[in-house]
């Protein structure tokens, strides 16, 4: 195997450097919890080992010549203001309607949002995939035993 020069090898070492720095941060972090069984130490060790793994996978891929080139950067047509500000209130929802509306219906309306910045035109479909996924983990935390309000406070459930 050739190494080819020109390919940005600091960015492969950098995310493997990256995913060391998060495993040496989940060592001072549980993996396990009483209540949940899961701690934040498990995590934060997921996340660490996919950034290393996803930083040797780059620098194979750069060994083996594939080539990484500054084309698309220099078409770049800038930043699609509408689908920044869709997002940014589909963030912003959670922290003003989780209490009123609930898990589901909040999942929901974010889904719906974030779905429709990226270019997402099926807005009752993705209404409902957001109800099934916020009301899945809504089940799956209350299983764990954490408590995330009501089910649907706005229908008194």
């Amino acid at each position: 195997m050739k190494l080819v020069s020109g390919q940005p090898w600091w960015l492969g070492l950098a995310v493997i450097l990256l995913g060391a720095v998060c495993l040496f941060a989940s060592t001072e972090l549980s993996l396990g919890a009483q209540y949940a069984g899961i701690g934040p130490g498990l995590f934060v060790s997921l996340v660490g080992l996919g950034l290393v793994g996803l930083g040797v996978m780059l620098l194979i891929q750069m060994a083996r010549g594939t080539a990484f080139d500054n084309a698309e950067l220099a078409q770049d047509p800038g930043m699609d203001t509408r689908a920044f500000f869709t997002v940014l209130v589909a963030s912003i929802i959670p922290a003003m309607a989780m209490q009123p509306l609930g898990l589901p219906l909040t999942a929901a309306l974010s889904f719906m949002l974030v779905a429709r910045a990226l270019g997402s035109n099926r807005v009752v479909l993705d209404l409902i995939s957001g109800f099934i996924l916020g009301a899945v983990s809504w089940f799956l935390f209350s299983e764990l035993g954490l408590q995330l309000g009501g089910f649907l406070p706005v229908a008194g459930v």
